[in-house]
């Protein structure tokens, strides 16, 4: 609907598209901009489509900002001195250990969900890398065509067609939503219920595998606060990820 609204394609129908030595046709030349566009009409549209739901963006600002300071002065820090210190084969370990633990949760999510096909490839992968690749520090159902799924609570709400409510940044863990925020509390209450060899004893403590995890998170995620270059930084976010979780549940 907008393409034909911006642009108005002029000679097609008297004769043929102009084609450069390479054969290549060169339809830009044959385009005008509409002249009856109602500027205001497309504007307004514009702002509707990206307009979220977010009546506490004073607060969320406010969070977004101190997301940008902490990452600022500890949590980069940190994986600086993670990768320093760390061989890529221990950081690669890890990364794969905490997706195996992940596991749990999209199991039970595809189950919800009704996903027979992504259940069964979930508990597969979960039996795979639990036995053979030394709980999860490998990952041999990669290598064996096993594909990885993310399934969590949140998309499954959305899934049964609940709202996502209000836009919210969380400290750390940055944007997210009521629904998606509730998901990340029951997801986190399954794996804790769901830890059968005993991960957090094992690694000193829920404290010290949480700390860990939050820093393989930082450390495998590659977006900086400020790298957009771009003033309305906080707008671009929130709708990649409303639109991301969005496509995420209708998958």
């Amino acid at each position: 609907m907008v393409l034909p609204a911006l642009l108005l394609v002029g000679g097609l129908a008297h004769g043929q598209m102009q084609t450069d030595s390479d054969g290549f046709t060169n339809p830009l030349s044959t385009l005008e901009f509409n002249p009856g566009l109602d500027q205001r009409e497309f504007e307004r549209a514009t702002f509707q489509a990206l307009d979220i739901h977010d009546p506490w963006e004073s607060l969320n600002r406010r969070m977004y900002y101190f997301n940008y300071r902490l990452d600022q002065w500890v949590m980069l820090p940190a994986v600086r001195g993670y990768r320093r210190v760390t061989p890529r084969v221990v950081r690669t370990g890890v990364s794969n250990f905490f997706s195996n633990l992940g596991e749990v949760s999209t199991l039970f999510n595809s189950l919800a969900q009704l996903k027979g096909e992504r259940a069964m490839q979930t508990t597969a992968r979960l039996l795979f890398n639990t036995i053979i690749g030394v709980g999860g520090i490998w990952d041999p159902a990669t290598r064996m065509g096993l594909p990885r799924h993310s399934e969590d609570f949140g998309q499954t709400l959305g899934f049964y067609g609940v709202p996502s409510g209000p836009y919210l940044i969380l400290p750390a863990l940055g944007p997210s939503n009521l629904r998606d925020t509730t998901g990340k509390l029951a997801d986190f209450g399954v794996e804790r219920q769901i830890d059968t060899l005993g991960y957090a004893e094992a690694s000193g403590g829920e404290l010290g595998l949480t700390a860990l995890r939050l820093l393989d998170i930082r450390h495998t995620t590659n977006l900086r606060y400020g790298q957009l270059n771009s003033p309305f930084e906080y707008e671009k976010v929130r709708y990649v990820y409303t639109r991301a979780r969005e496509l995420q549940i209708e998958e």
